[in-house]
């Protein structure tokens, strides 16, 4: 039996939108990237939200994910530096948009990332994968790809129907594709205390996620809003702002003191 990889591969998923998804990918990776450890995102999302908010220009490259999971291109050969150390990204452009209907004549389509991660896996620490809000091929490819999903939930009224309707999708991942896979951490995010529904909400979420639910809660503040659009994780944007202070707070929560590797 092959060793298992020290590298955790998470997929970050909620078909919901607008809940810090991407964020949270870029925010994350960022602090667990000024812990020391090597830090991989791959942008699934046509949108390239990931790419842009790590402040790379996908523009300006010939090939990205749709190449990978496509062309079978190895996902070394797009992987680019973000000017931030230890911190790479594997750039989306909107040629993903169509890579849906591309992947049906494909053989072996839901595991086209997988097989390309796993490639990579010894050179980092974590792989984030921020998925497209949609639960499609690309999602499913994803799934197929982690060991974990990583789901932000905004605390709002509607926070529970999207983490049903993933937990069925990923039942199904399990028994088809993936029987590691598994929800393993859940994040509330634009957390507002003084807010009745916001309390409310985390209790419901508690009530169903004990395990997975982390202490830490990502406060609803203007600047994480404002930092993708200058190109900046929050850690580096507003270092001592509310959000970075959370974000880092969670990197620590997640890494669990895992020392970075070697080489």
């Amino acid at each position: 039996m092959a060793q298992a990889s020290t590298t955790r591969v998470i997929a970050v998923a909620n078909q919901k939108g607008g809940v810090g998804k991407t964020t949270t990918v870029i925010s994350l990776g960022a602090a667990l990237a000024e812990l020391g450890l090597r830090i991989l995102v791959v942008d699934l999302d046509p949108q390239g939200n990931a790419t842009t908010g790590l402040g790379v220009d996908a523009h300006r490259f010939e090939r990205s994910v749709y190449d990978v999971l496509v062309h079978d291109v190895p996902l070394v050969d797009i992987v680019e530096p973000t000017g931030y150390a230890n911190l790479f990204v594997a750039p989306a452009t909107l040629d993903l948009a169509g890579v849906e209907q591309e992947l049906t004549s494909i053989m072996s389509r839901e595991l086209r990332l997988k097989r390309a991660i796993g490639s990579v896996e010894g050179d980092f620490d974590f792989v984030f994968i921020d998925c497209p809000p949609s639960l499609g091929l690309i999602t499913i490819n994803a799934f197929a790809a982690a060991n974990e999903i990583l789901v932000p939930v905004q605390t709002e009224f509607y926070a529970l129907e999207g983490l049903t309707q993933l937990k069925r999708i990923v039942d199904l991942v399990q028994k088809n594709l993936n029987d590691l896979l598994r929800i393993s951490i859940v994040v509330l995010t634009m957390y507002d205390a003084r807010n009745t529904l916001s309390t409310d909400v985390a209790a419901e979420v508690r009530r169903n996620f004990p395990a997975e639910l982390c202490q830490t809660v990502i406060p609803r503040t203007v600047r994480l809003a404002e930092a993708p659009s200058y190109g900046q994780p929050i850690t580096v944007f507003d270092p001592l702002s509310k959000g970075a202070k959370a974000y880092r707070a969670l990197a620590e929560e997640i890494s669990n003191g895992q020392e970075a590797r070697t080489g």
